[in-house]
């Protein structure tokens, strides 16, 4: 199935693109916790390769709290790309309410040593009113 992307984000010739689904198999309404999982897709359009060195997440969740998740690379991973190219990441989010957003930006570096953010585009997380 090919996956429709509903954020994007352009910096310095690097997008990212985001979709989130909703994933009532993981979440336990009940118990007060939602899950989301969110597909990235970064793409080199600028003529200079690039590596991913770090991330930082702010999550917000229905009720204004704000948490931050900084770390390197994204899913134990630092991808370099070179021009054209592009690399995918899937991950999830947990949170206490049914709904919330995030938004972020990764650390690039390129081969010249300089590095750059570049942002990750804010995106909802909203359960399905059957869902709460």
């Amino acid at each position: 199935m090919k996956q429709l992307f509903q954020h994007a984000a352009i910096t310095q010739g690097m997008t990212v693109r985001v979709a989130v689904n909703f994933l009532p198999e993981q979440s336990r309404v009940a118990a007060g916790k939602w899950f989301w999982v969110y597909h990235i897709r970064i793409e080199n359009d600028s003529n200079e390769a690039a590596q991913l060195i770090t991330r930082h997440w702010r999550i917000t969740d229905g009720r204004g709290h704000v948490s931050f998740v900084d770390g390197e690379g994204v899913v134990g991973e630092q991808p370099r790309l070179e021009p054209g190219q592009a690399h995918d990441y899937v991950s999830g989010c947990p949170l206490g309410t049914p709904n919330g957003s995030m938004e972020g930006h990764y650390t690039m570096r390129r081969d010249d040593g300089s590095v750059f953010d570049v942002a990750i585009p804010f995106f909802p997380l909203a359960a399905p009113a059957t869902a709460t």
